[in-house]
């Protein structure tokens, strides 16, 4: 295939030694890319490929995996080369052998020194994406008003858009005029996010090192990381201990996750219907009764 020469000569001009692709094999699982296993020469890489007009997206995903390399704190996996070629874009990835039992206690203490890399704002150099929605990430001062007015606000008028129920956007306007209540006694510094840190996100090596992928990076509150590993099954007690062990968590979090956890959940309305719109509410009607 083209797409496969291409990339074959993209490895080779960035790792500097030649490169020709001997097998393929398509590893399944991505709801979003094709996803696949390239080796040649007894070197593998990871690839990932989608249509060409998302290029910019596997740029992005690339720019926030060296930004988390850069910390030196938890493994990703990192970017070799990216393009797009016959109408297919593509991301080359580092290949990492995945097998191993995730160490709660490393990864927690990891991601709390990812976590310590900072900003001066809130936001990222450009806009990214969050599954398939666009993420906008322009910079904003303070923490309130990213988060109304890019995440927040940004899902619901999708969600508007989608086919919301009236009374769902109704109150998540209304939750978006009362939430800066939550932030009475608490202001986050721009921390270094993973950005989509759910359970199929991490991984370890064989070696036993905690391994992030799949990022949409930017600089917000530590605490929407954190939400994320518990909203569809977290790591594990020892992974929170050992978290608040290196940077404790403020005792609001218990209330402000569900705040964060919102943001995913209409996307995931967004993106897949169903009855995400129904626990959308549910949330919304749980946070409008801790501000009421």
């Amino acid at each position: 295939m083209a797409m496969w020469d291409a990339v074959a000569q993209q490895i080779g001009e960035a790792t500097g030694e030649p490169f020709a692709v001997d097998s393929t094999r398509n590893l399944g699982g991505g709801c979003i890319n094709s996803v696949y296993r390239v080796s040649g020469g007894g070197r593998s890489f990871f690839v990932k490929s989608n249509d060409a007009s998302l290029a910019w997206m596997f740029e992005a995903e690339a720019e926030g995996l060296d930004a988390m390399a850069a910390t030196d704190t938890i493994r990703v996996p990192r970017p070799v080369c990216w393009g797009s070629d016959g109408g297919q874009a593509y991301l080359v990835l580092e290949y990492l052998e995945m097998g191993g039992s995730v160490p709660p206690e490393r990864f927690g203490r990891e991601l709390a020194a990812m976590h310590r890399a900072s900003a001066d704002r809130f936001g990222w150099h450009r806009d990214n994406t969050i599954g398939s929605t666009p993420q906008p990430n322009g910079w904003v001062g303070d923490w309130i008003s990213f988060w109304r007015d890019r995440r927040l606000g940004f899902q619901l008028e999708l969600a508007a858009r989608n086919g919301a129920a009236k009374s769902l956007v109704s109150r998540g306007e209304e939750l978006m005029e009362h939430f800066p209540a939550l932030f009475d006694r608490y202001t986050p510094v721009p921390s270094l996010l993973h950005g989509d840190l759910w359970g199929g996100n991490w991984a370890a090596t064989g070696a036993g090192e905690p391994v992030i992928f799949d990022p949409a990076t930017y600089y917000g509150d530590r605490e929407a990381d954190l939400a994320m590993t518990e909203l569809f099954g977290g790591p594990g007690a020892r992974f929170y201990d050992a978290y608040n062990d290196a940077w404790p968590v403020d005792a609001g979090y218990g209330v402000r996750k569900t705040l964060y956890n919102l943001y995913h959940i209409l996307n995931h309305f967004n993106l897949f219907g169903g009855g995400y719109a129904a626990q959308a509410d549910r949330m919304t009607g749980r946070l409008l009764s801790e501000l009421r």
